[in-house]
């Protein structure tokens, strides 16, 4: 069966273990082990659903607009150039 190891070899191994534990210690064992088991399942799905609901809260993108107000209109300096109107940069220089 399991790598030439028999069922009347693995109830002779489960008899001395029951011998020297006692069935009450592994009972207790059995049961730490078996609340471990769902402490831990239960620790991963509480902590993917905080990682969706925070997901969720968070928005996608931050968007700035906090620029100074230096443009240039470079099609309104070619109007006032073509009408021969001073231009805003040379009004500044004076």
């Amino acid at each position: 069966m399991l790598g030439g190891i028999s069922i009347w070899q693995l109830l002779i191994v489960l008899g001395i273990i029951i011998l020297i534990f006692g069935t009450k210690k592994l009972r207790n064992v059995g049961t730490d082990l078996g609340g471990a088991v769902k402490g831990f399942k239960k620790a991963i799905n509480e902590e993917e659903k905080d990682a969706d609901k925070k997901d969720a809260d968070q928005p996608q993108a931050k968007v700035s607009h906090e620029e100074a107000g230096n443009t240039y209109d470079v099609q309104a300096e070619e109007k006032r150039a073509a009408e021969g109107r001073p231009t805003e940069r040379n009004e500044e220089r004076k």
